[in-house]
């Protein structure tokens, strides 16, 4: 029987620069740190890097939601961190963002 989702993996390009950028905006380390994967516990679920060697590969297909408390805040430090806006925050099952459902 299926229990639900437990991990969320993003493949990057570069794992080390990735590692370091989440281990900085999310303020924990890894608890697995390989170099064919890197875990992090986040709020107890899995955020786990792996890296990509193709770019040509890479692509939108995948979504996550993060649930934040304030979301302008939030949104704000992750752009000035480096993170980069694919769209503006939106309301997804009750979560607190920004940009109302259509």
């Amino acid at each position: 029987m299926m229990l639900g989702l437990r991990t969320t993996i993003y493949k990057v390009l570069d794992l080390q620069k990735a590692k370091e950028w989440y281990s900085k905006v999310f303020k924990e380390k890894p608890y697995f740190d390989e170099t064919y994967y890197v875990g992090f516990s986040i709020k107890g679920y899995e955020l786990g890097l792996m890296p990509e060697e193709n770019s040509k590969n890479k692509s939108d297909n995948v979504i996550s939601y993060w649930g934040v408390e304030k979301i302008e805040e939030t949104f704000t430090f992750f752009l000035e961190n480096g993170a980069i806006a694919n769209e503006d925050p939106m309301i997804v099952n009750g979560c607190f963002l920004k940009r109302p459902l259509e």
